[in-house]
């Protein structure tokens, strides 16, 4: 029998949430909860993941993880479906879905990999508020709001005002001068792409929106190949929409690519700095393709893997 369980802290354990026509009463996340379930997908903070992972899988669940906790174990796959699918078999009970910022710039990277090989990315991230949570954008509503009427807005959430700013520090100080948050999108994409030689030079920032991040990728190849031949690969690419049109005005914008599932990419041009670089101009909905739609992904894909090995 298919059936939805929702589990949580003992915080929101007796809540009701409204799926659908059903009414589903809230849990209580402990060792017993996952007794005859299939298929757990979490979305919680690292330490909880930790702990909580392992009774799923000793129950004899498959878990589809969202932490960061689990993402660089040897052990186990980090998985974008349109980039990597074959890793999913080598699970052993966890399956952990990359950063937000990673994927999207992943499945962005893998056409051009698979083509010409990546030899270097330097990307510069343009993060929402929602990366942070619930709490990143109520902070967004309140900085705004205190600074149109000419108050002093105290931050708890980030550590300067958002509103009407931009914060180039998203996570702690991790590694010479680079913050965790950019040392994720190091590791993850040499994990997912396969490839440890990838040199990745990034700077993250959270800017004043709501919903989708925005990034500017500079691609340095192995093999040279033209803006419009990289046109061609991601217009032929699984979740991946172009939006280039420079003349009449038209490319990616967080506004536009809220609530949809695909990666859009624009601004597609030439480096002219170098005989073997693309330029461009990269948008998702961190909450659904960076977070939520890919964790769903990782599970069809278990699903259909199920029927075929049936």
């Amino acid at each position: 029998m298919r059936r939805l369980r929702l589990l949580a802290s003992s915080r929101s354990a007796g809540s009701k949430v409204r799926y659908g026509d059903e009414e589903i009463t809230v849990e209580l996340l402990e060792p017993s909860a996952f007794k005859g379930v299939d298929l757990v997908i979490a979305s919680t903070p690292d330490e909880v993941s930790a702990e909580f992972a392992p009774w799923a899988v000793e129950a004899g669940a498959i878990v589809v993880d969202e932490s960061g906790y689990w993402r660089m174990d040897p052990k186990v796959p980090l998985i974008i479906p349109e980039v990597n699918p074959q890793a999913v078999e080598n699970h052993q009970g966890i399956i952990a879905s990359p950063n937000c910022s990673t994927t999207q710039m992943v499945v962005a990277l893998a056409p051009i990999h698979a083509a010409v090989g990546v030899r270097r990315v330097v990307v510069s991230t343009y993060q929402a508020t929602s990366g942070a949570g619930l709490a990143g954008n109520v902070e967004l509503e309140s900085s705004v709001r205190a600074s149109l009427d000419g108050q002093t807005h105290t931050p708890e959430t980030f550590q300067h005002p958002i509103g009407f700013n931009l914060i180039p520090q998203i996570g702690s100080d991790k590694h010479c001068g680079y913050t965790s948050e950019e040392m994720k999108m190091v590791y993850e994409t040499r994990k997912i792409l396969g490839d440890e030689s990838i040199a990745v030079c990034p700077t993250a920032v959270r800017v004043p929106v709501a919903i989708g991040h925005s990034e500017s990728i500079l691609v340095e190849t192995r093999e040279p190949i033209t803006a419009e031949k990289a046109r061609e690969l991601w217009q032929a690419a699984e979740g991946v929409t172009v939006v280039d049109d420079l003349d009449n005005h038209s490319y990616p914008m967080p506004r536009d690519c809220d609530g949809k599932d695909d990666v859009f990419v624009g601004r597609i041009r030439q480096d002219i700095s170098s005989d073997s670089g693309i330029a461009f101009w990269c948008v998702s909905d961190n909450l659904r393709k960076g977070a939520a739609t890919n964790a769903v992904q990782i599970a069809e894909l278990l699903a259909r893997r199920a029927v075929t090995s049936s």
